[in-house]
């Protein structure tokens, strides 16, 4: 019997009995928008959880920095302190793709009344550019100008009077009125304390502008983030060029010793200017974990979000099994359906076997006949249930944005629910391998009957 026969012959078998093969693929169709929905939300939960993650988080930068103890005067104190020989030496590990050194130098920030205590954070010009800042006024600072600074968005916000320690922002819900771009910022720096050794990682605040900061100094804004409303990793910073920066603090104390950076055992400086923390973007989230090993062997603190990130992909994987087992309830109901619909089409059709297997017909293809039946159910099913999963889809996700998310699951521009290409290819697939189960035993019985046995049947 010729394939395209078999094919002919089992769909015109189904279509003679138009009420059960509906009722069949009908269960068929519940199975797999059940599944398919059920996974479509765990990739949603995943794919927005990731999102959110990017936010706040760059997944394949390492922060490195001095080991605590580094910082302190002492014998070969200065081995493991953050240098350029030290950005070198990162740039040579496999699976480092660019290496950003980052010097932190903490400031008050003065408007009117108003000030905030900031960290003006140094980095170089090509990191900055790569950071993806959205850039609402002005420019990022640019490479070889004068130190100038480009504020986050929520800087603003973080302005208060140090007389009552009032914050405008928290009190009215509105920030202050001030054009960053128009005038320089006055700022202030703090005063130097020579007889202290402070470790890089310690705290330096500026304390205020008062009698332990420098005089005033005025610095031009290079630009300002655009204003979204919601928080980013840049939200709350104030940025400038490193090597802007470092010329600038050089300048301010000379040869006295600078606030954070580490000291001789006399108190004096070193000749050098240490960074605080270096910055190392590996080529792949997957190999950040390895990266961040061999550093720590080196004797440096190394820190990423790999492993709280693995642990929130954990949870998710686990919510998306939950969800999948509970679609794949409905696709079983859906597969003893099938396996009943096969096991009465046989027992109506006795003698219809038993008459194919005098005539001569092979047994094989009488079970393959049976077989290609099932996969029918399941492939009629599949294509209808896909459909049915992505209208579902377009519900859910319609529903879902703005606000916290249909059942708190998300929100926001995103799709809570999401159904890619592959999902939808395995969706019909699984629901034809599903049906060719369910009739894998009914075929085995077909083949089996006896054709005198199958002929004198009523």
């Amino acid at each position: 019997m010729k394939i395209t026969d078999m094919l002919t012959m089992s769909l015109k078998n189904l279509w003679q009995r138009k009420a059960r093969t509906i009722l069949t693929v009908l269960g068929v169709v519940i199975g797999v928008a059940s599944i398919v929905v059920m996974i479509s939300l765990g990739l949603g939960l995943k794919q927005s959880m990731m999102e959110e993650t990017k936010k706040y988080s760059n997944l394949t930068t390492i922060t490195v920095r001095t080991p605590y103890d580094s910082g302190k005067a002492g014998k070969n104190a200065e081995q493991k302190l953050l240098s350029d020989s030290t950005v070198d030496k990162f740039k040579q590990l496999d699976h480092v793709v660019s290496v950003s050194p980052k010097f932190n130098m903490n400031a008050t920030l003065k408007f009117g009344k108003y000030q905030v205590d900031a960290t003006l954070s140094g980095l170089p010009v090509e990191r900055l550019e790569r950071m993806n800042i959205n850039v609402g006024e002005g420019s990022l600072p640019k490479e070889g100008e004068e130190l100038k600074l480009f504020f986050g968005q929520f800087v603003l916000q973080s302005y208060y009077n140090p007389r009552n320690y009032s914050y405008p922002f928290y009190d009215t819900g509105k920030t202050l009125d001030w054009d960053l771009m128009a005038k320089p910022t006055p700022t202030y720096f703090p005063a130097s304390d020579s007889s202290s050794s402070k470790n890089l990682n310690e705290e330096s605040g500026a304390g205020g502008a008062g009698k332990n900061t420098t005089r005033k100094y005025s610095i031009p804004t290079a630009g300002v983030e655009k204003y979204t409303g919601e928080y980013t990793s840049t939200s709350y910073d104030v940025y400038c060029d490193i090597d802007a920066l470092i010329k600038m603090v050089r300048k301010i104390y000379r040869n006295k010793a600078i606030p954070g950076q580490p000291t001789k055992k006399n108190g004096k400086p070193y000749k050098n200017i240490y960074y605080n923390e270096i910055l190392v973007e590996v080529d792949d989230f997957q190999n950040v974990t390895t990266v961040q090993t061999l550093i720590k062997t080196m004797g440096y603190d190394a820190q990423s979000d790999v492993e709280w990130i693995k642990q929130t992909q954990q949870q998710t994987n686990m919510i998306q099994a939950v969800l999948g087992g509970i679609g794949a309830v409905s696709l079983l109901v859906a597969a003893i359906g099938i396996a009943n619909t096969m096991m009465m089409s046989i027992y109506e059709r006795i003698r219809e076997i038993g008459i194919m297997k005098v005539i001569g017909c092979n047994i094989r293809d009488i079970g393959g006949m049976f077989l290609m039946e099932a996969a029918y159910i399941g492939f009629f099913g599949g294509v209808v249930g896909l459909g049915f999963s992505y209208a579902v889809s377009a519900i859910i996700n319609h529903f879902s944005k703005g606000g916290s998310g249909l059942f708190g699951l998300g929100g926001g521009s995103g799709n809570i629910s999401q159904i890619p290409p592959w999902l939808a290819i395995v969706g019909v697939l699984f629901a034809i391998v599903i049906g060719m189960i369910s009739g894998f035993v009914p075929s085995q019985r077909a083949m089996r009957l006896s054709a005198l046995a199958a002929i004198k049947n009523e």
